[in-house]
């Protein structure tokens, strides 16, 4: 809203100074200023307000060190980091661009889906919350309809550039041509461009979008869930996603430059420097956020916020095309989420052969294992957040590793 303003000051009245709000680095320092502020400025009262209200978590005993103390603390928090995103967002950020339209669309539709799973924990009594089935039909839908406007809207497109180069006001310049692309990033290759509509050949260039789509559902599906496995102890999941999204603004912010991009030889992507914007709003909201939730917590985020952070997160990564990049960034969901598969897959398969479940970790995810052998959840936590550290320069490094 306040770019629209500026825009118009500057253009009727050559007002001094409002064309500042050209610039995405002003904006997007700003978005990220205030966010903080919304969420350390509000976080308090809602956390009283939900107090209030005693929406308190319910705590399963799991036999683990300071556990039962948690009890009734706060959940939902999730309310607070969203509204210290869009608010940010819905500011600085230009509401016609397709990227910031479809992160507005995530954050919201994330944000019902896990306000209602909690809502059903908190207020109707029941522990297992939404059912399963319907929180993955949730995602499903979500996803589809991000999907199918990536493939079709005609404003989602790559620049390619062309080899020759031409001259222009006596300056060599090369010339463009923004096209509808499926292209995305393959990291550590020389040559790293992969493009879904060869992926495939088969199948026809008229049926790509099917397998297109289904693998959007499927990434922003399973990042959401790896997301909401990873929030079990205070401030890993608010901690990590900080980290990850600051490492895609980045990406994001080189990839929309046409200097930058034709230096790193990656995609450019007309349009996408907008996304940086909603990238440090939500880097704010999640270190404001840990204002409050970091050890002892006095609120969680909840489904509310971990199935929000999760699939935003994926949805970014679409969009900037590194995608393909998640594994690496995002290995601390992986982690955590593959600690869970192998401790069942074993169980089960040695419950099958010997006739007694076998365990790989004391308990999973992960972040128990650890609080099982005696270890502070704060040492933890912050093992956890240099290892997210490491692996996000790893992914940056990517852009010249090939």
């Amino acid at each position: 809203m306040l770019y629209y303003l500026f825009d118009f000051l500057e253009r009727e009245y050559n007002l001094a100074g409002a064309s500042v709000f050209q610039y995405i680095s002003f904006r997007a320092g700003m978005a990220a200023v205030i966010s903080l502020f919304i969420t350390i400025l509000i976080g308090k009262r809602i956390i009283s307000f939900l107090s209030k209200q005693q929406v308190g978590e319910s705590i399963r005993d799991l036999g683990l060190e300071g556990q039962m103390e948690k009890k009734g603390t706060p959940t939902m928090g999730g309310l607070i980091m969203i509204s210290a995103i869009l608010i940010p967002v819905l500011l600085f950020a230009r509401l016609d661009n397709v990227y910031v339209m479809l992160l507005i669309f995530a954050t919201v539709g994330f944000g019902m889906i896990g306000f209602l799973d909690d809502y059903i924990k908190v207020f109707k009594k029941n522990k297992e919350g939404l059912a399963g089935k319907f929180k993955i039909v949730g995602q499903v839908i979500i996803g589809l309809i991000i999907g199918l406007t990536l493939y079709f809207n005609e404003n989602v497109v790559v620049r390619e550039y062309s080899d020759d180069p031409i001259i222009e006001n006596h300056e060599v310049v090369r010339s463009y041509e923004d096209v509808k692309s499926t292209k995305t990033t393959v990291p550590f290759l020389k040559n790293n461009e992969l493009d879904y509509d060869k992926l495939i050949p088969f199948i026809g260039h008229e049926n790509t979008w099917i397998v297109y789509v289904l693998i959007v559902i499927f990434i922003i599906t399973a990042v959401s869930n790896a997301a909401n496995i990873t929030d079990g102890i205070d401030g890993l999941a608010a901690g990590s996603s900080a980290i990850i999204v600051l490492a895609l603004a980045i990406l994001a912010y080189l990839s929309g430059r046409v200097d930058f991009s034709n230096y790193l030889n990656i995609l450019h992507i007309p349009n996408l420097s907008e996304v940086v914007i909603f990238c440090t709003a939500m880097v704010g909201a999640c270190l404001g956020f840990l204002w409050y939730n970091s050890f002892p917590a006095q609120v969680f985020m909840g489904d509310t916020g971990s199935l929000t952070l999760g699939g935003v997160i994926a949805v970014i990564a679409l969009v900037v095309r590194k995608e393909l990049m998640i594994p690496l960034l995002c290995g601390i969901f992986l982690i955590e989420t593959s600690s869970v598969i192998l401790q069942v897959s074993y169980f089960k398969y040695t419950k099958k052969k010997y006739g007694e479940g076998r365990r790989i970790f004391r308990m999973s995810p992960l972040h128990h294992h650890y609080q099982k052998m005696e270890i502070h959840e704060s040492k933890i936590v912050t093992r956890f957040w240099i290892v997210g550290i490491l692996l996000a320069i790893l992914t940056l490094a990517t852009l010249k590793l090939r």
